[in-house]
């Protein structure tokens, strides 16, 4: 697709950079350093690193981003590049986003608050207090009841795993609607169908059980809820739970945009999924949310929760992941983490407990996964964190025609389809729809993309049919898609 007004963006962002309010020259030096350093997830030994951020935003056709960076325990700097769409205002460090899966860690801080306030029980049945809606019984929940513990760190079993959301003009279910898979709605039926508590199941629809719990105790909206337990006790001013905007704020907000660089039709989608999918904000309204995390979890007055229930939340249940929040870390100074994707809608936060640094990005395009990834290791870099350090690979001068066996479509056991080309004198691989990614041979039967610490490995040059898939911890095999 000709995207022409990529170079507009550009521009914009440059100038929305210059004219955010002054720092001091050591923060602007910072700052500078982070916005030319942006670093990719695999390093091609031999190969320069560091990319400029427009140059990036234009690369991966992503108009606007917001970025705030935290520094022992204070945001240190705020700031927006691009535009908000085409032809619309430059993105600044007020402008709402939407915040994908980065809703959850609000959202059960939110429920951890109820359970402070002994409105809500952690480990309680929640169908004893659900009232609009029922988890359908099933053997697994017989002897075993789902509780709030459960459905905040992805262990109860539940199903659906997220929410495509709706677009305007569509009818929007209520929340019992989504539950139950009834008609408007667009997602299956959300169910137990697997152990509770034992294992680690992402499940969007957990979240959503979650809100209704969250709902049905307090009698209030959930956009009441979360304004009056979350947003004015940290002066998050600019974020909302409010699903669709009104047409005053939908105006200035950052406008969705797909992997083409194109507007999503319509502007933003609507979730009815609130905890899961629905919030409205801005990294500098996260930033205040990290913050106060990581002081009270360090024994400080934290506004939102005490110390102790702070630790619940950011103690693993199963895996690396609380209650809202993935831990993570190879050093002794642990972080707390999540990433959001709505459509046209990119995010990621992380916070560190011992430094108090911590970073949060938000992007309006569907490629801003990467983009806010890239970010991410540029402020590890230049603030000297312990982890978010490129992978460096060695590539093999594999001929062409020897790598172009692997030409074809492939069935990944699991998420689906993917396919590699020849383009010219290199293969690429679209993994994610709409996504191509050069590939560099590892080998005679190995490839890795930078993007993404991926790799495709095949089982031997005489077996150009079968192999295996690694995406950081996941590994799946595969095969070639027959020929319909």
């Amino acid at each position: 697709m000709n995207t022409p007004w990529l170079g507009l963006c550009l521009t914009a962002a440059l100038l929305a950079s210059t004219s955010a309010r002054a720092e001091s020259p050591e923060v602007e030096q910072r700052i500078q350093a982070v916005t030319s350093g942006l670093k990719p997830a695999v390093v091609v030994k031999g190969q320069a690193a560091n990319r400029a951020l427009a140059d990036e935003m234009k690369t991966l056709r992503v108009p606007g981003v917001s970025i705030a960076v935290i520094r022992g325990g204070k945001v240190e700097w705020a700031r927006g590049f691009g535009v908000t769409r085409q032809g619309g205002a430059a993105v600044t460090a007020e402008t709402m986003f939407q915040a994908g899966s980065v809703s959850k860690p609000v959202a059960a801080a939110a429920a951890l608050r109820l359970v402070q306030d002994g409105k809500l029980a952690l480990d309680a049945d929640v169908n004893a207090s659900l009232r609009s809606w029922k988890i359908p019984a099933s053997p697994f929940t017989a002897t075993t009841p789902v509780t709030l513990r459960a459905l905040l760190s992805h262990t109860a079993g539940t199903t659906v795993h997220g929410f495509a959301g709706y677009a305007a003009g569509e009818p929007v279910p209520t929340l019992p609607q989504v539950l139950a898979g009834a008609p408007p709605a667009n997602s299956k039926p959300v169910v137990v169908d697997q152990p509770v508590g034992q294992a680690y199941r992402y499940s969007g629809g957990g979240y959503s059980i979650a809100q209704q719990l969250m709902v049905d105790v307090s009698g209030l909206s959930f956009p009441v809820l979360m304004r009056q337990t979350v947003f004015a006790p940290l002066g998050m001013n600019h974020s909302t739970e409010d699903q669709p905007l009104d047409a005053a704020r939908l105006a200035t907000v950052a406008w969705p945009h797909d992997a083409a660089g194109a507007p999503i039709a319509g502007g933003p989608h609507t979730y009815p999924e609130m905890a899961a999918a629905g919030l409205w904000t801005t990294p500098s309204d996260l930033a205040r949310f990290v913050v106060d995390l990581r002081e009270s979890a360090r024994g400080g007055a934290g506004r939102l929760l005490s110390p102790e229930t702070t630790r619940t939340m950011l103690t693993p249940v199963k895996g690396d992941y609380g209650l809202g929040l993935s831990i993570g870390g190879d050093s002794a100074d642990k972080y707390f983490a999540h990433n959001g994707s709505n459509a046209g809608y990119k995010a990621t936060l992380v916070g560190y407990l011992g430094s108090g640094d911590g970073v949060v990005v938000m992007t309006n395009g569907d490629q801003g996964f990467q983009l806010g990834e890239e970010v991410v290791r540029a402020v590890a870099a230049v603030y000297g964190w312990p982890d978010y350090k490129p992978v460096e690979r060695e590539t093999a001068p594999v001929p062409i025609a020897d790598q172009a066996r692997y030409v074809g479509v492939f069935t990944l056991d699991g998420p689906g389809d993917f396919t590699i080309r020849r383009d010219g004198d290199r293969l690429v691989a679209e993994i994610w729809k709409g996504v191509t990614d050069p590939l560099f041979p590892a080998s005679d039967r190995a490839f890795f993309i930078t993007s993404q610490d991926l790799r495709i490995v095949f089982a031997s040059p005489e077996d150009p049919d079968h192999g295996t898939l690694t995406l950081g911890a996941f590994s799946a095999t595969f095969k070639r898609k027959a020929a319909p």
